[in-house]
């Protein structure tokens, strides 16, 4: 099973990684970090595949992808 872990500290909430999961697994958080930023979080971490498009296309490397 694959998974993924979404730094919370690197993340600057670009929204990218939403777009590029197909599966649509990867959304908004609503709370605001201490940095001030709304922070990508997983959804549903049993339906990922492990394609890791949500890590190439994060400009922060805040996300890893574990197969």
């Amino acid at each position: 099973m694959a998974r993924i872990e979404i730094e919370e500290t690197r993340c600057k909430g670009c929204g990218l990684c939403t777009l590029a999961c197909t599966r649509k697994l990867i959304a908004m958080s609503e709370t605001i970090t201490k940095q001030g930023y709304v922070t990508a979080v997983m959804t549903d971490q049993e339906k990922c595949t492990g394609c890791a498009l949500c890590a190439e296309i994060c400009p922060d490397v805040a996300i890893r992808v574990f197969k």
